[in-house]
This record gives C-alpha cells, sequence and structure tokens, in this order.
C-alpha cells in the first residue's frame, strides 16, 4: 500500500492555541512554509536587482541606488519582522498559515511595483504592497496578545508600533497623490518613518522580550543568504545569455562569469566561516546582528546587478565607462565585505583593532581595483584571499 501523500505531522490543525516557543527547544529548523515565504519574497529582491542594474548601465547611479534601497527596506523589514515572530510563535495551524500566504500576496504586489518606483518615482503599488504584508503582522500580534497571556505585553506593544506606522505610511501616499510628496520631502518623510519602523521591536521588547530561538534565527538568515547569492548568479546567467545571443565574443563574458562565480562563492564562504547562533544571546546582541543585515542582503544581491552591467558594458549596451561598469560589482562587494566581518564575524573576536582596519583596508583597494585592466578577475582574488585572514581560520593576530 502506498504512503499517504501528506504525512500525518504536515497536516496542520484547524487551529491551536498560540503560546510561545521555548528557546531551548531541540532540533529546531526552518519550516516548508518558510522556506516557501523565503522564496517568494526573492521575487521582490530579484526585481529589486533588476531595476538596480538597468538604473546604473544607463548612468542613473545616483537615483538608482537610492531607489534601490528604500525598495529593499520595505522588502527586508517585512521579511525580518515575520522571521523573528515565527521563531516564537509558530502555530503552524490553518488560520497561521492563511496570514502568511496573505504576506506573500503583498511581497508580490510589492514586487509589481518596484519597476514603477525606479522609472517614475511612484511608490503607490510598493506601499499597497506593503501594507498588506504588515496589516497581516499586526493580525498575528494580535492573536499572540490574545492567546499567550505571558507575551502578551509585548505583543500589544508590536501590533500598536506596527499599525502605527503603517498608518503613517498611507498618510505619507495619500500624500504624494494629492501634492506630488517627492524630492526632499518625499525622503525626510521615508526616513522618519523607516526609523520609527526600526524602533518598534526596540520599544515592545525592551521590558518583555519574545522567545525567539537562536539557532532557528541562524538558520533562517542563513538560508536568505543563499538564495539571495544565488540570484546574483541567475541576474548574471541571463545577461550572458543576452550578450551570447547578441553575437558578443565569447571570451569578456567568460572572464565575467567565471569572475561572478568565484566573487559569489568566497562570499558565501565569509559569511558561512563563522556560526552565528553563539552571538545570539539576548536582544542586545541579536539586534545588532539582525539589523545589520539589511547591508549583507542588499549588497549581495547588488552584486548580481552589478556583474549585469559589466556584462552590458562587454556588449556595448551599457552607457557607463570601463571604471563605472566595474564600480558596480566592486562598490557592493566592499559593502558585502565590511558588513559581514563588522556583524558576523568580529563580534567573535571583540577588541581586534588590527582584524578590522585590514578589513576596511581590503574594502577600500577592491573599490580601487576598477582602475586597473582587469578588474573583475582582481576582485575575485582579493576577496577569495580574505578567506584566509588570520582570524577567520581562528588565530588572534594580536
Amino acid at each position: 500500500m502506498s504512503e499517504p501523500a501528506v504525512s500525518p505531522e504536515r497536516r496542520p490543525a484547524w487551529r491551536q492555541v498560540m503560546a510561545g516557543r521555548s528557546r531551548a527547544e531541540g532540533h529546531r529548523a526552518a519550516t516548508p512554509l518558510e522556506l516557501l515565504f523565503d522564496l517568494c519574497f526573492v521575487v521582490g529582491v530579484a526585481q529589486a536587482a533588476a531595476s538596480l542594474h538597468h538604473a546604473l548601465s544607463e548612468g542613473h547611479a545616483g537615483a538608482g541606488v537610492l531607489h534601490y534601497l528604500m525598495v529593499f527596506f520595505a522588502i527586508w523589514w517585512a521579511w525580518m519582522n515575520f522571521t523573528w515572530f515565527a521563531s516564537a510563535y509558530d502555530t503552524d495551524d490553518v488560520p497561521y498559515r492563511l496570514l502568511v500566504l496573505i504576506q506573500i500576496v503583498g511581497v508580490l504586489i510589492l514586487a509589481a511595483g518596484v519597476p514603477r518606483a525606479f522609472e517614475h518615482e511612484d511608490f503607490g503599488l510598493i506601499t499597497l504592497g506593503y501594507a498588506v504584508m504588515r496589516l497581516a503582522m499586526v493580525a498575528l500580534w494580535l492573536r499572540a496578545a490574545r492567546e499567550n497571556p505571558a507575551g502578551r505585553s509585548c505583543a500589544t506593544r508590536y501590533a500598536i508600533g506596527i499599525a502605527v506606522v503603517q498608518a503613517g505610511w498611507l498618510a505619507r501616499l495619500a500624500l504624494a497623490e494629492l501634492t506630488g510628496l517627492t524630492g526632499t520631502a518625499g525622503l525626510v518623510t521615508f526616513f522618519a518613518l523607516a526609523a520609527a519602523e526600526l524602533a518598534v521591536p526596540l520599544w515592545a521588547e525592551r521590558f518583555q522580550p519574545t522567545t525567539w530561538h537562536p539557532h532557528h534565527i541562524a538558520e533562517r538568515y542563513g538560508l536568505f543568504t543563499i538564495i539571495v547569492l544565488g540570484e546574483s548568479i541567475l541576474q548574471a546567467t541571463v545577461a550572458i545569455q543576452t550578450g551570447l545571443a547578441r553575437g558578443i565574443a565569447p571570451v569578456p563574458l567568460l572572464w565575467v562569469a567565471v569572475s561572478g562565480t568565484v566573487i559569489v562563492f568566497a562570499m558565501w564562504w565569509l559569511y558561512f566561516e563563522r556560526p552565528a547562533h553563539p552571538l545570539l544571546t539576548s536582544n542586545r546582541t541579536a539586534f545588532p546582528w539582525g539589523y545589520g543585515h539589511y547591508l549583507i542582503f542588499a549588497s549581495a544581491a547588488a552584486v548580481g546587478a552589478g556583474l549585469a552591467v559589466s556584462i552590458d558594458y562587454h556588449t556595448h549596451t551599457a552607457h557607463v565607462g570601463p571604471y563605472a561598469a566595474a564600480a558596480a560589482t566592486a562598490v557592493p562587494v566592499a559593502v558585502f565585505l565590511v558588513s559581514v566581518w563588522w556583524v558576523h564575524i568580529r563580534p567573535h573576536h571583540p577588541g581586534s583593532m588590527r582584524g578590522t582596519l585590514g578589513i576596511l583596508a581590503i574594502a577600500a583597494a577592491i573599490i580601487a581595483v576598477p582602475l586597473l585592466p582587469i578588474p573583475l578577475p582582481l576582485i575575485a582574488l582579493g576577496l577569495a584571499g580574505v578567506i584566509f585572514h588570520p582570524l577567520l581560520r581562528g588565530k588572534a593576530t594580536g
């Protein structure tokens, strides 16, 4: 007799009490629903990286980078909020799954609005998708407040904080529709609301932290890092296919392909050289680690856009010179290197000023590499060399 298509362990209960999970729970791993959630969020990452690629290739680096960072904030923040919530309150029943589905729909709406944000500074669809995701989180926090008395105060604060800030985002959208809120006023309101978003967890968990699981959080962040790095490879692959279809000589494209693969592989190696869960001992250490991943994720995805710009340069479709084409890869690689060092590796070696200065010097050298004749291979070689930095190998530098 054949096995059932869905094992009893995978069938969600219709409804069960949403009680906080234990931080000491053994064998805590990412669930299939969380993996699907990550893959759907990468659709938004892909749209942001593709739009950044086109902006850089057209010579609009300033506006392109700014819009990329703004769009990526919405994607990253919604992903991160759910990730930490699920680590503490994953009931995996039917209402829980449906609210996760709503968030997935929200990020797909957001992703659909990314090109309009880059081309016309129209953030309407992005704000709508973001609102769908955030209001679903409000519903999850209200349920946690109702069903888990031990964490009621914290969950209620989260629900209130998210709802109030979301009202601010919707008010900003309404002002933009009525008065054309752009330029300095648009940026000021964006950064003010982004700062308010960042403050909500600090306020909510000040006296009553949630019971997130260190191993689970480390795995979730690691899996998302892998997916984002894979997206960089995909961006470069599509660009190479386009170049070959245009009849471009394969040798320059091969240089980009090999160098890009080495760069992404080295980035993966650096990120996973040190385990993260020993750092996640309390909110005091976990918050800087979690927040710092904005730069890690954003720079990792931007590397793919940079590699695509290099392909555009070699296929004579980019409206930028050789330095700008190579810098499109060099700058995000340098940002990734410094942010991974500062957030993910340096805390294992507190007080190691020499190591920090060494990493900063290497990052500066990577940014200067585009001035040389073969920038991408040299970036790949330099980043690969960082893997053998003494502190990464577990040795003190004094």
